[in-house]
């Protein structure tokens, strides 16, 4: 099998993918609405099933790859891809979201990381940081620039803060299928891998650990989970590359709003 062909897409076709990026972020902000200590996470995933359907798209993770869920909920020290279950959600837990939509033909795809209950400092420090390298990614995702350069700008934010930088799971190309090229990692050496061109959408996500950057898969052959046990987190935003500054498709505003009105938003 050869190569994945990059795609570019028209500013009218952007436009419909970005109605999709900002259906996800809702669907973020209803999950803001009911995360809670005692809450499970078979309970978040089934709002979000309803609540897709109801605004006319599909669930974009559901059925891909025999996904069986809508979202993947991923706890502590799981990396990414926790499936939802029958596990209630505790006080000091950090859950990571990540949902993705399927309408009008084009997918959206956004990850957000929320506290439950009280959270300890140098937990919050993390989410911190980690959202601060997803901003630095999207900075570099400009026309010239290249992969590395996305991934150079997050390695470095999160190295000189301590933390590790999953090596085994990046960021893609988004459009009409979920994954498509470019692979997007959050590591890399500037000037290195794929010219980024006006046209291109990303979906940019930081994956970032307290302790070591290592991983591993569970035995439900999907959920990822940190090798020391320490907490990750993991925040996502889709953007269209552009000459000189990249537009944000996807947004955390909805989410954000929820969680000030709780008292529980993150600042970075």
């Amino acid at each position: 099998m050869g190569k994945k062909p990059l795609v570019d897409l028209s500013d009218d076709e952007i436009a419909v993918l970005k109605e999709s990026s900002l259906l996800v972020g809702k669907t973020l902000a209803e999950v803001a609405r009911h995360i809670a200590p005692g809450v499970t996470t078979a309970e978040l995933d089934r709002l979000a099933e309803e609540f897709i359907r109801d605004n006319g798209a599909v669930p974009g993770f559901k059925g891909l790859y025999g996904c069986p869920s809508t979202l993947l909920i991923s706890v502590n020290e799981q990396v990414v891809h926790g499936l939802p279950g029958d596990r209630a959600l505790r006080d000091g837990d950090v859950a990571s979201v990540d949902c993705g939509v399927l309408m009008n033909g084009f997918y959206g795809d956004s990850a957000y990381t929320f506290t439950i209950g009280e959270v300890a400092e140098p937990v919050m420090r993390l989410l911190s940081v980690t959202k601060e390298c997803l901003e630095k990614g999207i900075e570099a995702a400009v026309e010239g620039n290249r992969t590395g350069d996305i991934g150079f700008a997050i390695q470095q934010h999160a190295e000189s803060n301590g933390y590790g930088v999953v090596r085994e799971l990046v960021g893609h190309g988004l459009g009409r299928k979920l994954h498509e090229a470019p692979e997007v990692p959050n590591y890399g050496r500037r000037g290195h891998g794929v010219k980024l061109r006006t046209g291109m959408v990303l979906a940019i996500e930081p994956m970032i650990n307290m302790g070591v950057k290592e991983v591993k898969q569970l035995s439900d052959g999907w959920t990822v989970v940190t090798r020391d046990g320490k907490p990750s987190a993991h925040f996502e935003h889709n953007v269209a590359v552009k000459a000189g500054k990249a537009e944000v498709l996807s947004t955390f505003s909805y989410i954000e709003d929820v969680l000030k009105r709780k008292g529980k938003f993150v600042t970075t």
